[in-house]
């Protein structure tokens, strides 16, 4: 059984909607198994880190960079750095803001090489950007155009009833299930 844990921060709820899309997408593949993990129970969840196949990491985009409590995820993270515990895995992120950009990308360039100093193997999207014609809608697949990880939008007034929008979240689990399939085959499970 191939193991992908989705470790994520969520300030108001959108995050974590994305993250349970992303979940739902890697767990649809045969013979995997995704788990979710706040980061504010990562002190029980080392050992399965540490056994996952794939790691996807996700956390809102808070003034242009990752929340904070991700951020400690990531300084905490030191002692499987230095034992390299991560290395080989398949990684990839998400991440989510109030604005169309809100600078979305730096988060999600901060997750890859976050991933790069633990060694880690990067997956991006595999999307080609919606949205992008006058043809396209808000309601296309990857319509922010992400190719390094999935990008959603909520609207700052809205509950995570309501968003991030459904097209994000297909997104979000497009990207779930492209990592899954990536760690069956890097692990040669697949």
């Amino acid at each position: 059984m191939t193991k992908v844990a989705v470790i994520y921060h969520s300030g108001y709820g959108h995050t974590a909607k994305q993250a349970q899309a992303v979940a739902k997408g890697a767990g649809s593949v045969e013979g995997v198994s995704a788990q979710l993990i706040s980061v504010d129970a990562a002190d029980q969840h080392w050992d399965d880190l540490a056994a996952a196949d794939a790691i996807i990491f996700g956390a809102p985009t808070y003034m242009g960079s990752l929340s904070g409590p991700f951020k400690s995820f990531m300084d905490a993270s030191s002692k499987a750095w230095f034992s390299q515990g991560w290395k080989d895995k398949i990684a990839a992120g998400f991440t989510n803001s109030g604005s169309q950009s809100g600078d979305k990308l730096n988060s999600l360039v901060q997750l890859a090489v976050f991933a790069a100093q633990h060694s880690m193997i990067w997956v991006g999207t595999g999307l080609m950007p919606g949205n992008n014609s006058s043809k396209g809608s808000v309601e296309d697949i990857n319509r922010l155009g992400s190719f390094l990880g999935a990008m959603a939008q909520s609207n700052s007034d809205a509950p995570p009833e309501l968003a991030p929008p459904p097209a994000d979240l297909k997104t979000a689990e497009l990207l779930g299930e492209r990592v899954a399939k990536a760690a069956k085959r890097w692990n040669g499970k697949a």
